[in-house]
C-alpha cells in the first residue's frame, strides 16, 4: 500500500502503469519566442500587419495598446489557438528557440504543451477537484505518472502558483469553489504541470480585486526564471511593474494592428521614441 497527498491509502496496483515522472516531460528550460512578419485575418478583415517581435527567455514581455489593436489575436497566434476559428488565417512565422511552431511536421498538441495559455477569465474544471485540475493536463497530453509523482507535482505547481498554503488541506474539494483569484492561480498551476517553456497570459488580472491582482503579479515575478512569460494587459501600472520588455500595439482609422514601438520597459515608459507611445502610457488616449 501507498498513500496519496491527502494521506489516503491506495493500492500498489495503481502504480503498475508505465511511469514517466512529470518533472522530465520536456527536459528543457525557458525558450525565446520570436514572431517574424506575422499578419492575421478573420475572413477578409486584416487585423495584424507584419508584426515582428522577440520575446526573450526568462523575461516577462508585456503587450500593451488600446482595445481592438490585435494584442489578443497575436497572443493566440503564439500557440496556434488562432487556428480554432474557421475564418482565421495568417502569414509569417513563430519560432520557439528557432523552430517554427507552424511547421507542417510539428504536432499542434506539442506546440501547445510547450507554449501554455492562461485566459482572462479563470477556467478551472468546476466539478473537478483542485488536485485533479492540476494534473488534468497530464492525461490530455498522454503523460503517465504514478501516484507519488502526481502528488509531488501538485504540491510543486500549487506552490509556484502561490496557492499551496491556501488549499493544501482541501485538495479534494471542487476547483470551482475557490475565489476568482484562487481559480486564476489554479489555472496557472494547471498550465505549469506539463512543463511549458513559455506561458502566455491574456489579461489574467482584469476580473480580479487588487489583493488577488498583487498575488498574481508576485507569482509572475517568481516564475519568470523558470518560464518565459508574455502578458497582455490594459493596466499600464501593471505592465510597468511586472514586465522586462514591452511592445505597444496600435490600430488606427480601420488599419490593421502594428507594433509602434518595443523595447526595455523602463525606456518605453520613461523615454519612449514615438510620441504615440508617450501619449498612450501616460493615459492621453486608449
Amino acid at each position: 500500500m501507498s498513500t496519496d497527498i491527502n494521506g489516503t491509502a491506495t493500492a500498489d496496483a495503481d502504480l503498475t502503469d508505465t511511469i514517466v515522472q512529470p518533472r522530465v516531460v520536456t527536459g528543457r528550460g525557458p525558450a525565446t519566442l520570436r514572431a517574424e512578419a506575422v499578419s492575421a485575418w478573420f475572413g477578409d478583415h486584416k487585423v495584424l500587419d507584419r508584426v515582428s517581435l522577440t520575446m526573450p527567455a526568462r523575461q516577462v514581455t508585456a503587450l500593451i495598446g488600446p482595445s481592438g489593436c490585435g494584442k489578443s489575436t497575436f497572443l493566440r497566434i503564439l500557440n496556434r489557438m488562432h487556428e480554432l476559428i474557421g475564418s482565421a488565417s495568417l502569414a509569417g512565422r513563430v519560432l520557439l528557440d528557432g523552430d517554427d511552431i507552424y511547421d507542417c511536421g510539428r504536432r499542434i498538441t506539442h506546440a501547445r504543451r510547450e507554449i501554455g495559455m492562461v485566459f482572462q477569465k479563470p477556467n478551472p474544471f468546476p466539478a473537478m477537484s483542485i488536485y485533479d485540475n492540476v494534473v488534468a493536463g497530464l492525461k490530455l497530453n498522454a503523460i503517465k505518472a504514478g501516484r507519488d509523482g502526481k502528488d509531488d507535482l501538485v504540491e510543486e505547481c500549487l506552490t509556484k502558483a502561490g496557492l499551496w498554503k491556501e488549499v493544501k488541506d482541501r485538495l479534494r474539494q471542487p476547483g470551482g469553489a475557490l475565489s476568482g483569484g484562487q481559480q486564476q492561480r489554479l489555472c496557472i498551476a494547471r498550465s505549469l504541470a506539463v512543463r511549458p517553456r513559455v506561458l502566455l497570459m491574456d489579461e489574467p488580472c482584469s476580473a480580479l480585486d487588487p489583493t488577488s491582482t498583487r498575488r498574481i503579479e508576485e507569482t509572475i515575478a517568481e516564475l519568470k526564471s523558470e518560464v518565459t512569460i508574455v502578458i497582455v494587459t490594459h493596466n499600464m501600472q501593471q505592465a510597468a511593474r511586472v514586465s522586462d520588455t514591452c511592445a505597444f500595439f496600435l490600430a488606427s482609422h480601420g488599419t490593421p494592428g502594428v507594433i509602434v514601438e518595443h523595447g526595455d520597459t523602463d525606456a518605453m515608459f520613461n523615454s519612449p521614441q514615438d510620441e504615440r507611445t508617450s501619449d498612450y502610457v501616460n493615459g492621453r488616449f486608449g
